[in-house]
């Protein structure tokens, strides 16, 4: 290793230049500060794919004894009296009023922002001519790293506003985020990958997600279909994940709504349970949940199109299978305003009876309610091994529950229809309950699932088989829904009459 110390401008800018490689042409890994009184400690280079190499702001700031401030698109790095001024993307840098034109652009990553290496060599000397030199030399040759952290699962949701990507992981990985053009790349060193994953969304904004491996790393590109507004990136742990959120232009923080975030009903989704190869319950003489929620679905779409004035869209019009993420990610891209999903139920004793109603919360209300999830949650096993979701089902509803803005909207809708249907039907009134539900994780809306029955209770099944029975429960549903717009629109009526002074605000937008 070998080591300088430079007393001026000149002399630092023509040494470090001089020693950006070892005699064998490889880049240093890491740097040297060293000052009047000696080595003011080791800088570490954050590679990235396009062959660029970085710096973090922050760590040079606390080396130098300085200070690292930023807001916006524009960062400062301050030493003394004497202050070096970026902003992101542009590779001119201003230190004290004089431009400095640097190899790359600063950039924004996961730890925080990340200054060119050039900056060393073209611009540290000047920021601190008075410090007495600072030098950078550690040409070590960079070890190989050897892929180690394991690869758990790539997967996707669409928003009305942006589109969520996850890279879940075996462990925590670091992570470089870089938008080129119509890609946004994203490096994770030390990823594990055996193989290629590609994940087609298509839903505006994102065209596709390649996970690649490359060397001893992996490769994330995000390919736009159309230019995308604010990128956000995050890690979160059990289990860990990246999560990459891409907003649509003019729209990132949200989709801005009417007064107290509310705006009139104009599209509900409604979601008949199961379908294709997977029946759901099945009764004992035989009558398949797949069946009887098509068919009730199909009814309740036909009463409120002609008596609510409301578009109503179907996940599935016929018998076919839906996954189970497919179908609130059908509901977001439509910028619905509810989603309902209909089933009918399932119990070890044949003489559980009755209706209920669900929204979706990361823990259940109670034993039975638990138990009822997990019976809908085992579809994911039913799916191909593309869309299927490994492990626990309820961290993968867990890593994008945009449910919990919405958990009050949605519990009042689900004890308003719960309410119509009981007292319609004369039925045993279950309760409204919580649990886990995954067809309910990433609705962007208020989302209620409803059980109409139970197919393992004899009395019920033979109700449910019936079309007259099928319309009661159509009809019980339709006037919930009624009521709850009539509550809805109420409660919009006097929104609007507010003084603008005494309005208030809302976002109409899910959560992580």
């Amino acid at each position: 290793m070998r080591r300088v110390s430079i007393a001026g401008l000149l002399a630092v800018a023509a040494l470090v230049g001089a020693l950006l490689t070892t005699a064998d042409g490889a880049r240093p890994d890491a740097y040297d500060l060293r000052g009047r009184s000696g080595s003011l400690g080791q800088i570490t280079l954050i590679g990235f794919d396009d062959g660029a190499a970085y710096v973090s702001a922050e760590r040079l700031a606390s080396l130098l004894k300085g200070t690292w401030t930023a807001k916006g698109s524009r960062g400062a790095l301050t030493v003394g009296n004497r202050t070096a001024q970026f902003v992101k993307d542009q590779p001119r840098v201003l230190i004290q009023g004089q431009p400095v034109t640097l190899d790359a652009p600063p950039r924004l990553g996961a730890a925080g922002w990340l200054l060119p290496e050039s900056f060393l060599t073209k611009g540290l000397g000047r920021l601190t001519p008075g410090t007495g030199a600072v030098a950078v030399m550690d040409s070590k040759r960079p070890k190989a790293v050897k892929a180690s952290i394991p690869f758990e699962e790539l997967r996707f949701r669409s928003y009305p506003s942006f589109t969520r990507v996850v890279v879940e992981t075996g462990g925590s990985v670091s992570y470089a985020v870089v938008a080129a053009g119509q890609e946004i790349r994203v490096r994770l060193p030390g990823l594990l990958l055996t193989g290629g994953r590609t994940e087609e969304i298509a839903d505006g904004l994102v065209k596709e997600v390649r996970l690649e491996p490359s060397g001893s790393d992996a490769v994330l590109r995000v390919v736009l279909e159309s230019a995308a507004g604010e990128i956000r990136d995050s890690v979160l742990q059990d289990p860990f994940r990246l999560v990459l959120d891409i907003y649509r232009p003019k729209e990132s923080g949200g989709i801005e709504r009417g007064r107290g975030g509310m705006e009139p009903l104009r599209l509900v989704v409604l979601d008949a349970g199961h379908g294709g190869h997977d029946p759901g319950a099945i009764g004992p003489s035989g009558v398949m949940e797949k069946d009887v929620v098509l068919d009730v679905t199909r009814r309740v779409a036909r009463m409120a199109e002609d008596g609510l004035g409301i578009k109503m869209v179907l996940t599935r019009s016929t018998d076919v299978f839906v996954p189970l993420r497919e179908r609130t990610n059908f509901a977001n891209k439509r910028r619905a305003d509810l989603f309902v999903s209909i089933h009918a139920n399932a119990h070890p004793r044949a003489v559980s009876e009755g209706v209920e109603t669900y929204f979706l919360s990361s823990e259940a209300s109670d034993s039975e309610a638990r138990q009822t999830a997990a019976i809908e949650n085992g579809v994911v096993q039913l799916e191909s091994p593309a869309s299927r979701q490994k492990g626990d089902v309820l961290k993968s509803i867990l890593w994008d529950l945009a449910q919990s803005e919405f958990q009050q909207e949605s519990s009042f809708m689900a004890e308003t229809v719960l309410d119509s249907m009981t007292q319609s039907l004369k039925l045993v009134n279950r309760g409204v309950k919580q649990a886990g539900f995954y067809v309910l994780g990433g609705a962007a809306m208020p989302a209620i699932l409803i059980e109409v029955g139970f197919l393992t209770n004899r009395k019920e099944e033979k109700k449910l088989a019936t079309a007259e029975y099928r319309e009661a429960v159509a009809r019980a549903i339709y006037a919930g829904l009624a009521e709850y717009k009539r509550r809805y629109d109420q409660r919009l009526r006097t929104v609007q009459t507010l003084p603008a002074r005494a309005e208030p605000t809302g976002k109409r937008e899910g959560s992580r």
